[in-house]
């Protein structure tokens, strides 16, 4: 059965949707099935991936309004292994018809249980909105992963999305977990990224992920492409510290099993 993993901060700018692109990618190259949930209406995953959102016949916003079947509208990528649900802009619309829906924050979660065999990772690019289809990924998510930006007010959103996470703990998903704070945009040569990264770890200690994602110009370069940075320039800084955190991800996960 696939593991969830929502990657959110409600800030913007702090490189979810690049972690949500790449770490698909390389936990694909590790001959897991991966499928990557664009939950932001701005469709930057499914650019990032290099399919056109007005070309799509079916996305995340009729799983979530007309709960169409995920397996229907899942798409193969540019990548063995990895599927996307796609996202269009439209997906601003869903949040008021799902208002009026019962169960309002399990569509995402009922949609996820059909297909959840079907993989061995899902995860969920978040909007930075904490609204109702954020708190349906959370609510469907079994953990987080906190991309946390090398910048002097990165700690400033944590704590209204621990709030957040702790809400959705104690109303709809008491399993939810923090899989682990990513430092992005990192760039060891100033000394204030590395003072961020002290202070994550002394805050949050073994939740903090040991591989860190720099600062590089091939990760930004990629999505223009519509390829992950493992096929635009797989020798790149960007490329190989994603592959690190897959590997990490995965032994980790083998190491709860065990």
């Amino acid at each position: 059965m696939g593991k969830t993993i929502a990657i959110a901060n409600q800030k913007g700018g702090v490189g979810k949707t690049t972690t949500a692109i790449n770490l698909a990618a390389s936990l694909a190259m590790n001959k897991k099935r991966v499928l990557l949930i664009d939950a932001d209406p701005q469709a930057n995953a499914t650019s990032g991936l290099g399919i056109d959102p007005k070309q799509m016949t079916s996305s995340i916003y009729e799983c979530l309004v007309d709960e169409y079947p995920m397996r229907s509208a899942a798409l193969d990528t540019c990548v063995d292994r990895l599927q996307l649900l796609g996202s269009r802009i439209d997906l601003v619309g869903a949040e008021l018809e799902l208002i009026g829906k019962d169960d309002r924050e399990n569509v995402l979660r009922r949609g996820i249980a059909d297909v959840k065999n079907d993989y061995d990772y899902i995860l969920i690019d978040c909007s930075p909105s904490l609204g109702l289809i954020t708190v349906n990924a959370l609510t469907a998510a079994d953990s987080v992963i906190i991309p946390v930006q090398a910048e002097y007010f990165a700690l400033e959103g944590i704590s209204k999305l621990l709030n957040t996470v702790r809400i959705i703990k104690s109303k709809l998903n008491p399993a939810l977990r923090i899989e682990g704070f990513l430092l992005t945009m990192y760039d060891a040569r100033l000394r204030l990224a590395n003072q961020i990264y002290e202070e994550l770890k002394s805050h949050f200690g073994d939740m903090v992920f040991s591989t860190v994602i720099p600062r590089n110009i091939r990760l930004s370069e990629a999505p223009s492409h519509g390829l992950p940075a493992i096929l635009y320039d797989p020798n790149s800084r960007g490329a190989t510290s994603h592959m690190q955190l897959a590997k990490e991800l995965i032994t980790k996960d083998r190491a709860g099993r065990s």
